[in-house]
């Protein structure tokens, strides 16, 4: 310990170098709910590429475990540390380097919060689109680490569709530069998608080429209640069916409505059983959502609302984004699943996450990204509780079987982390999880990176 510490501290200004338990312990772990942490043996805050390579190249040396972590806020326990691992936090590398509206990029370091990044592009006519509902506490880093999504996704894509390149200092402290600048570029294996979504198991960013899009006009929100889930999921089939391209399409469960209404009173209709959730953000979006209204009605819809201007958008935007905390408000504590299935069989799973709540005895509210298929069945319950905190996680297990059966995958921007190591091996199979592990074997040889994710 002795030895990791002064040689750390070789390389590194005094205040980068934390070592202190009390504090250290704060950086233990992300928001995820059953999932082990460890009690690193020091944290470390650099802010330059070679402060980065100096603790790799002193990790390595010495064979201790690295974890790196961005904000924390993730929900897999991607950024858990382990016993006597150095702690590599990011957050203080938050530098833009260069907006370039002309290439239409960003390059930044890995600490950048994603609503700081989307804000200064904003004022040069850019965009960047992936935008999670963290957006105002993620970073970048992270982001990139767990392909992280966002409401927007159904129509611009999630991060790694918009990672053009990457530096990465790996486990013994080389620089890694992949991708390019450039709008194509297919030189060499694609080993830029790859570290997008490793969890820091491969290597470390410390820079990322970021390509931008050219601002959207204000978007209109149209909602639309059903009577049932069933019908809601059949308005999202026809709506995806018929080429229509939405801003954003997104579904709230009964359960979902309620909590927000009991935190927020923000007037969401309680009578629905599901609410849903359409925007446009085309030059004349009324087009658009007059022949999604028409849809909606089709399938069953008992009411359809559009907004009149963009405070009224806003206004249901913020109800959907207070989902999580309203359900953390029902126990206290919530633990958030992140299956994605076929849009078509997206009724079979809401449907058979009631069922999962009712077998269960538990209060599970549902929202989905649902122009993507991707739900976030969110269980409430109470940690004190041990038989119910049991029934929690026999829940979630059996949320993310049932995604499984129905064509799906246990993670589609959550990441795997330590929640979800056992249900990965299930997905990949054999032989998928054989060649992952290769690919792992060559980037970090000795296993020092992120120990005890993924796989």
């Amino acid at each position: 310990m002795t030895d990791l510490i002064e040689l750390l501290r070789e390389g590194l200004p005094e205040e980068a170098v934390l070592t202190d338990p009390d504090v250290t312990g704060a950086y233990a772990n992300d928001m995820a709910s059953f999932c082990e942490a460890g009690a690193p043996a020091v944290v470390v805050l650099p802010r330059t590429v070679e402060q980065v390579q100096h603790v790799c190249r002193t990790a390595t040396a010495l064979r201790v475990p690295i974890v790196p972590q961005g904000a924390r806020t993730g929900l897999s326990g991607a950024a858990n540390a382990s016993d006597g691992c150095v702690v590599l936090s990011l957050v203080k590398m938050d530098r833009i380097l260069e907006i370039n509206p002309v290439d239409r990029i960003a390059v930044v370091e890995p600490g950048v919060i994603n609503a700081t990044l989307s804000r200064a592009v904003m004022e040069k006519g850019l965009y960047y689109p992936p935008d999670p509902s963290s957006w105002e506490q993620c970073t970048i880093g992270g982001n990139i680490g767990t392909a992280s999504g966002g409401l927007c996704c159904v129509k611009y894509g999630v991060t790694a569709e918009y990672v053009l390149g990457l530096d990465v200092v790996l486990a013994d402290g080389r620089l890694l530069k992949t991708g390019r600048r450039t709008a194509k570029g297919v030189a060499g294996y694609d080993l830029t998608r790859l570290f997008v979504g490793s969890e820091g198991s491969l290597g470390i960013v410390v820079r990322a080429v970021l390509a931008l899009k050219p601002a959207p006009l204000e978007q209109l929100v149209l909602a639309a209640e059903f009577p049932s889930t069933a019908s809601a999921c059949d308005a999202i089939c026809r709506i995806m069916e018929r080429g229509h391209a939405p801003s954003l399409l997104e579904l709230m469960d009964r359960t979902s409505v309620r909590a927000v209404n009991a935190i927020g009173n923000m007037g969401l209709p309680e009578s629905t059983e599901a609410l849903l959730m359409a925007a446009f953000d085309t030059p004349d979006p009324a087009p658009d959502l007059a022949a999604v209204a028409e849809l909606c009605t089709a399938a069953g819809a008992t009411e359809v609302v559009p907004a009149e201007d963009a405070a009224e958008s806003d206004m249901l935007l913020q109800a959907r984004r207070m989902t999580l905390p309203a359900l953390e408000a029902v126990k206290g504590v919530t633990m958030i699943d992140d299956v994605c299935v076929p849009r078509s069989r997206l009724a079979e799973m809401i449907d058979g996450t009631a069922a999962i709540a009712t077998k269960y005895g538990l209060t599970i509210g549902v929202v989905a990204h649902a122009g993507d298929g991707n739900t976030h069945p969110t269980v409430c319950f109470d940690p004190a509780d041990p038989d119910e905190s049991r029934r929690a996680r026999e829940s979630f297990d059996a949320i993310m079987a049932l995604g499984l059966e129905l064509g799906g995958t246990i993670t589609g921007e959550h990441g795997v982390g330590v929640l979800k190591r056992e249900w990965l091996a299930r997905e990949l199979g054999p032989v998928g999880v054989e060649l992952q592990r290769g690919i792992k074997q060559v980037f970090d040889p000795l296993g020092l990176l992120n120990p005890g994710k993924l796989f």
